[in-house]
Parts: structure tokens; C-alpha cells; sequence
């Protein structure tokens, strides 16, 4: 990728060229995942939370056909602030930056140009992967194909539990995609601590997780991600009782309205902020805020 396309921050440049730590964050939860005016304090607020543990943020975005490794103010409140601010995963890159668009990244995207910037760790809130019914729609998320090629570590919430756990599980085993619980043996299920399935791996600190890192480096093989997976607090997380309730009357109504591919996710994440009162949007800011403060500690160790 040309230097004149991939823009690094002063800030971001200056920590990497120095070795310093450098977290990556990702834009699409602040132009499309939450309601303004307050998408903007919660970028304002990841960011602080990274430097208070240890980490340079740099939060990504394309802005007019530039991706920017790392955001200034005004940049930040371009992408919070702008209707106009597109949607953009891995495979929406080349054409955005060809033609100008603006765009918020997803998972995909956010790893992908973390990684070709040298950045080692990124902190989400849940990946996306196998939707269910995918027996008949043939729906996974570009999450887990960019992951299977892009070393990098994920700091996440486990993924989305809209989505099919177990075959999302089984997916990430078959692309070679490692996997760690962070203070767990069970998988989070992003709303909830546990999703109920096993992980073969568990870590307890930062430092363990920065020692499979350099390990997985010095393995060489194949550039896949390592996915660190923590649980939401169990006083934070939205009650699993609520949560699988509303969440088999979203997949109905998905189903009746013929909702599909690429829109299946906004909706399903929709109707239950909308059908929990905002309950799964706290559970969702919780994990988020829990998984910057664990990658900035796991990118000092490194």
C-alpha cells in the first residue's frame, strides 16, 4: 500500500518508530453503532482509556479516499458527526479509496490496515462469523476469512450471539485462527460473560497472552490473528433470560420480513437495543471499555 494512501498520525508514527505500544480501534461503532451525540464522547473515552493504560490510540477511519491510522479531534468528530460516512469492511477499501468516499471501518477493515501500519493489537467489542441458518443462506462475516491471513491479536468480547457460536467456533479452529480465554474456560458471548462453549486455551494476564504473541511470531507459518477473547463482566452483561427471549422474536421477525445477508446484523442488533430499553447497548460499551483497557495492557507487555 503506497505511503501517500496509508496515513499514520504524528502521534502513531512517533510510538511506532520509537517501539512504543499503539492500539488499534476501530471506527464503525462510532459512526454507525451508536446514537449521537454520545458516539462521540465513547471515541473520546476509548482513546483516554488506552493512554491511561500504558498505549498510543489510533483509531482508524478512511477519510476522502485516505485511510488514517489514528484520528485528531476534528477528524473524530467528522466520522461521529457525518451522515455521510459509509461503511466500510475489507473488501470495500480499494474502491473507497479510488473514488474519495469517506468510511467508517469494521473489523476487517480495522485489521486489515492495522496490520499493514505494524500494529500488533486491536481492541473491539465482538466479530462478527457464521450466521445462523447458514445451511440455507451461505452468511458468514468477512471477519473470519481477513483474520485466517492478518497476524494480528483481537481483544474482543468473543462474537456477536446473534450469530451461530459453535459453528463460528468450529470455523475459526478450521482457518487456523488461535484462540484465547482471557480469565476463562468458556467462550464470551459478547451480551453475556459465557456463550456456554469451551476454549481449549486460558490466560490470565496481559503478560501470558504477550508470551503466545511472540510465540506465534517466532513460529513463523501461516500470518493468522490470535483471537483474545473476554468475557463481559457478569454485573455488566444484559440478562440472559431478556437477551434470548428478545433475541428469537428479532430472528422471527427477520425471517418474516425477509431481511438478508449484510442486513441481517444491523437489524438483529437494532431490534434489541430497542426491545431491551438500551440494555444491550450498556452490556455492549461495557465489553468494549474492558477489552481497550486489557489490549493497551497486553501491548505494554509486548
Amino acid at each position: 500500500m503506497p505511503e501517500t494512501t496509508l496515513l499514520l498520525s504524528p502521534e502513531v508514527r512517533e510510538a511506532l518508530d520509537a517501539h512504543r505500544p499503539v492500539v488499534a480501534l476501530e471506527s464503525t461503532i462510532i459512526a454507525h453503532g451508536l446514537p449521537r451525540p454520545r458516539n462521540l464522547a465513547v471515541a473520546a473515552e476509548l482513546e483516554s482509556l488506552v493512554r491511561d493504560n500504558g498505549a498510543v490510540p489510533a483509531t482508524i477511519a478512511v477519510l476522502d479516499g485516505r485511510a488514517h491510522i489514528g484520528l485528531g479531534k476534528a477528524q473524530l468528530e467528522r466520522v461521529a458527526k457525518d451522515p455521510e460516512v459509509r461503511k466500510l469492511g475489507h473488501r470495500d477499501l480499494a474502491p473507497a479509496l479510488a473514488t474519495g468516499a469517506s468510511g467508517a471501518t469494521t473489523v476487517s477493515a480495522t485489521a486489515f490496515l492495522a496490520a499493514r501500519a505494524g500494529i500488533r493489537v486491536f481492541a473491539t467489542g465482538g466479530l462478527g462469523g457464521v450466521h445462523r441458518e447458514w445451511i440455507h443462506s451461505q452468511d458468514e462475516s468477512a471477519d473470519l476469512r481477513l483474520l485466517a491471513r492478518t497476524r494480528i491479536a483481537v481483544v474482543c468480547a468473543g462474537v456477536k450471539s446473534i450469530l451461530d457460536v459453535p459453528a463460528t467456533l468450529q470455523r475459526l479452529e478450521t482457518l487456523g485462527v488461535g484462540v484465547l480465554g482471557y480469565r476463562t474456560d468458556r467462550f464470551p458471548g459478547f451480551y453475556l460473560s459465557s456463550s456456554g462453549e469451551p476454549v481449549d486455551w486460558t490466560v490470565h494476564t496481559p503478560e501470558e497472552v504477550a508470551g503466545v504473541i511472540r510465540a506465534q511470531d517466532a513460529l513463523g507459518g501461516p500470518d493468522t490473528a490470535l483471537v483474545v477473547a473476554q468475557p463481559v463482566p457478569e454485573d455488566q452483561q444484559l440478562d440472559p433470560g431478556l437477551h434470548d427471549r428478545v433475541l428469537s422474536e428479532a430472528l422471527d421477525a427477520c425471517r418474516e420480513r425477509g431481511i438478508a445477508g449484510q442486513g441481517v446484523t444491523p437489524f438483529l442488533l437494532e431490534h434489541l437495543m430497542r426491545a431491551t430499553a438500551g440494555a444491550s447497548l450498556e452490556a455492549n460499551l461495557a465489553a468494549v471499555r474492558g477489552n481497550v483497557r486489557l489490549a493497551a495492557r497486553i501491548a505494554a507487555a509486548l
